[in-house]
């Protein structure tokens, strides 16, 4: 609708819209916070639970509404036809750009429970942000060296059990747990220096998605598979902002855990741990081949 405005407008526009959407939701935010703080009773915890995950589409549904107004993006979205938001998900997606997680949470806000992410510890402090999350009950999580463990044995397991005790809260509302398996944005620099052996991602980092299914086995069996691609050129959250990205592609792939890793102990069980690798590995590198395919197939210059 606006997408004939200068980029740079169009960015600002779409800036301090985010900035109001987010001025005008955060009291309603903190308030069912407190109450769910307050009143520690699950039903009133439930309530302001599925009040409060609300509030987030509903910023997030005002973002993508924002970008469909001032933007034209050519959206190639696929497999996501039989998503639910009554379903416990683990997602992962190949890391290209600043830009993956709106086009995520552009593709499937309405689609599958709200995305959440485990977080350090320290970024409750984060102003605004730390507190939305801790509303909106990200799990803060103090992940121990082995370094620390060695000296402090007693330390051993206790990241397990914490995160267990602060997911608990999920078993009564569906959620989906979001992690980029490489760690980090892919670059050409990185991707040299890690001598990975696929073509356009860098290795997985098999540990925190273990973690996850360690601590949540009995509720997350459904991992999405998430492949994203910009057939014109990866570029950042402000080129996105600005509507410079034109066309993305995404994939999703429904892959059911295999049992043998659903409450796993990934550190202590060394054949648990190289068949969950391996089982890794296999989606990289299948996930390394639909690239290939999804710029073959749809000329895609990534």
């Amino acid at each position: 609708m606006l997408d004939f405005l200068p980029a740079p407008l169009k960015g600002t526009l779409a800036a301090l819209s985010i900035l109001l959407n987010t001025l005008i939701l955060f009291p309603f935010l903190l308030l069912f916070a407190l109450i769910k703080l307050i009143i520690p009773v699950t039903p009133v915890r439930k309530f302001c639970t599925v009040v409060l995950n609300n509030i987030a589409w509903v910023w997030i549904g005002f973002n993508n509404l924002l970008m469909d107004i001032l933007h034209k993006v050519e959206w190639d979205v696929r497999g996501v036809e039989n998503l639910c938001r009554e379903h416990w998900y683990f997602v992962t997606c190949n890391h290209q750009s600043w830009a993956d997680i709106p086009a995520i949470q552009y593709v499937l806000n309405s689609r599958i429970p709200l995305l959440k992410f485990f977080l350090k510890k320290q970024l409750i402090w984060v102003p605004l942000l730390g507190i939305a999350w801790w509303a909106l009950d990200f799990p803060f999580m103090h992940r121990h060296t082995k370094e620390q463990i060695a000296k402090r044995p007693e330390l051993k397991g206790k990241d397990i059990a914490a995160t267990q005790a602060a997911c608990e809260k999920f078993r009564y509302t569906p959620v989906t747990i979001f992690n980029f398996m490489e760690g980090t944005r892919f670059t050409p620099e990185k991707h040299k220096r890690q001598n990975s052996p696929y073509k356009h991602l860098l290795k997985p980092r098999a540990g925190g998605t273990a973690f996850v299914f360690g601590a949540m086995g009995e509720m997350i069996h459904t991992m999405l598979d998430v492949t994203i691609v910009y057939p014109d050129g990866r570029k950042g959250f402000w080129d996105y902002l600005c509507g410079r990205i034109r066309r993305i592609v995404i994939d999703v792939r429904v892959r059911e855990v295999p049992e043998q890793f659903l409450g796993m102990d990934y550190e202590n069980d060394r054949e648990t741990r190289v068949a969950f690798q391996r089982w890794v590995s296999e989606i990289w590198a299948e996930k390394d081949r639909r690239i290939e395919e999804l710029k073959v197939g749809g000329d895609l210059g990534v």
